[in-house]
């Protein structure tokens, strides 16, 4: 247990901070998720974008790493050009 009030509140933040970042997370993996499984050109089209801007985010808050968001741009994206 946190011998210091610092500590203390250090843990705290890093709860806090947590469930935010989880909750980022799966938000993105939801709209991922509904943007692979579309059939709609035109829906994906409108979805594109701001997944990959969810994703941006995410690698710059470094919740997740920045080649994993590149990488999963470029996959939702020739996902969404193969739709017809």
């Amino acid at each position: 247990m946190a011998n210091h009030k610092s500590s203390e509140k250090r843990i705290r933040q890093t709860e806090t901070k947590k469930t935010h970042n989880r909750y980022q997370a799966k938000t993105a993996r939801t709209f991922l998720k509904r943007l692979r499984t579309t059939t709609d050109k035109k829906e994906a089209e409108t979805l594109l974008p701001k997944v990959a801007s969810m994703l941006d985010k995410l690698a710059k808050r470094n919740v997740i790493h920045k080649n994993k968001a590149s990488n999963l741009k470029s996959k939702i994206a020739k996902t969404v050009a193969k739709i017809k």
